[in-house]
């Protein structure tokens, strides 16, 4: 039975986890982070793939988390702007909703509740001639426009985590937490993956296990009671592409709700999202019949090309973990998160609610409270460095690794001349700067391995193996990439027939 000791123990590899572990690792703890499943594999794969502050928030006068969430996005774009991109939205006006002065309102605020550098203000657009308007219902006449920024959700988590392992962090997925045990001065812990098990004495515990965050508390012995967390469980759907253009739709419902309809891989739009209460098992969280009507209906009522649920190519739904709090309705929960914070025994830090805008500065916000409690004195560094990849024009996070990432892709197309364009901009959208890493033992197409399903080459699955903890082809497929929606029936087989195969060559290699 093996042993380890750290300083802190993050339990939850969503983003929260990930962010908080990258944050401390990065101040000099030493970390372990263990995930039952795969990284992003829950929630923090499921989202509406926006980095925004929070249009519709306003509504609901939360203006510190708006304010908050709008000054994370340009940090978050200039740290990672090969997974996260400025993206433009269109609002039409329904003249039988929000009235239009209101509207103009949120956006005057929205425009100046943070400092903006990167992302242009709101603008009022006539939808007649401007190029969104093509594909809207003729009754759609004038709208507005404004900017949030697109990003890729699954792969934010894993880059958190690489990030964190390379700052010293122990990072361990498919690994369960069993029975913590709380002493006066450390944890102790019990993980457990493929049959073993690690013993593992921690001086700090972090619940960051998102939906099950009060479940996990409850199976602690000696912890107070918490306050319970509201589970808001939210489905999209993905259709073939219903616009030509690159920008986003932000559409009312008449019960007063919004939904996005976004560019989605090149071929596809990408619906989203529906706020209802869940209780089911979280293990197995999917779209109900009802949620996919009343994301084809909203979409109806806007488009011109009809949406029905046979179109649907890909469906998937996440929950929420929301604090709860005195809203009636599920889309009014506050989406602001609380650290709950236990020194009753060794440090005991919980996380409740947030956002994927906001995941970088909760991690920094724990890490202040867990360093100084555990005799670390480190500063926040995290919203001055890019994220693994993400150093397109060195260390330095800035504006122009988003505003010039164009002119540095074609720059990567002169280094790389023999791979196609279409597959060498997805590798520097998914990889940045480590495209190097990627291919450092590859000149030519013919170094690159077998094709093993269209557009996934044996060298990418290694690298993915090797350096993300991919284990099956749906880690692949579907969250390191979405090359899920362009693979042929069959072809995650052979994903996880050639991983499979790999992994027994790798252990021969070592055991040799």
């Amino acid at each position: 039975m093996n042993h380890i000791d750290c300083e802190l123990l993050v339990v939850g590899g969503g983003i929260n986890g990930a962010a908080i572990a990258r944050d401390a690792a990065g101040r000099g703890l030493r970390v372990v982070l263990c995930e039952k499943d795969d990284l992003a594999q829950h929630t923090s794969s499921a989202s509406s793939k926006l980095i925004h502050g929070g249009l519709r928030y306003l509504e609901h006068y939360e203006f510190a988390l708006v304010r908050k969430a709008l000054a994370e996005r340009e940090v978050l774009l200039r740290s990672a702007p090969h997974i996260m991109r400025p993206l433009r939205f269109v609002m039409p006006h329904d003249e039988g909703q929000r009235p239009a002065w209101l509207i103009r309102a949120g956006l005057f605020l929205y425009d100046r509740l943070a400092r903006r550098e990167i992302l242009p203000g709101s603008q009022a657009i006539d939808l007649r001639t401007h190029p969104a308007g093509a594909a809207l219902q003729a009754r759609y006449r004038r709208g507005f426009a404004y900017s949030d920024g697109w990003v890729d959700d699954a792969r934010l988590v894993v880059l958190n985590a690489v990030d964190a392992r390379e700052h010293g962090a122990t990072i361990l997925t498919r690994t369960r937490c069993l029975a913590p045990r709380r002493h006066r001065e450390h944890w102790e812990a019990s993980l457990v993956r493929d049959g073993r098990t690690l013993q593992v004495r921690a001086r700090c515990l972090v619940n960051a296990a998102g939906p099950w965050a009060a479940r996990f508390l409850d199976g602690l012995a000696g912890v107070p009671a918490h306050g319970a967390l509201r589970l808001i469980k939210g489905s999209h759907i993905v259709v073939p592409r219903l616009f030509e253009h690159g920008q986003a739709y932000l559409f009312q419902h008449p019960d007063g709700r919004i939904v996005f309809a976004l560019p989605y891989e090149e071929a596809f739009t990408l619906i989203g999202t529906t706020d209802v209460d869940y209780t089911g098992d979280l293990d197995r969280v999917t779209p109900d019949a009802a949620e996919i009507a009343y994301l084809c209906g909203l979409a109806n009522r806007y488009f011109v090309r009809a949406v029905t649920p046979g179109d649907v190519v890909w469906q998937y739904a996440g929950v929420r973990p929301l604090v709860q709090d005195s809203a009636g309705e599920a889309a009014a929960v506050t989406r602001d998160f609380r650290l709950d914070t236990d020194t009753d025994g060794a440090p005991l830090l919980s996380v409740f609610g947030g956002k994927i805008t906001t995941s970088r500065k909760l991690a920094e916000q724990a890490v202040d409270w867990i360093a100084p409690v555990l005799g670390k004195r480190a500063p926040a560094w995290t919203a001055q460095a890019c994220l693994p990849g993400g150093d397109v024009f060195g260390s330095r996070p800035g504006k122009r690794g988003v505003l010039a990432f164009g002119a540095w892709s074609a720059a990567q197309a002169v280094r790389y001349p023999w791979l196609a364009p279409a597959l060498l901009q997805r590798y520097l959208r998914a990889y940045g700067t480590r495209i190097d890493l990627l291919l450092a033992r590859c000149n030519g197409m013919a170094d690159m391995g077998n094709e093993v399903a269209p557009g996934l080459y044996a060298a990418e699955l290694a690298y993915l193996v090797e350096q993300e903890w991919a284990r099956s082809a749906e880690d692949v497929l579907w969250r390191r990439s979405k090359l899920g929606l362009h693979v042929a029936p069959g072809g995650a087989r052979q994903v996880d027939a050639w991983m499979a195969a790999y992994r027994v060559e790798v252990e021969q290699e070592r055991v040799g």
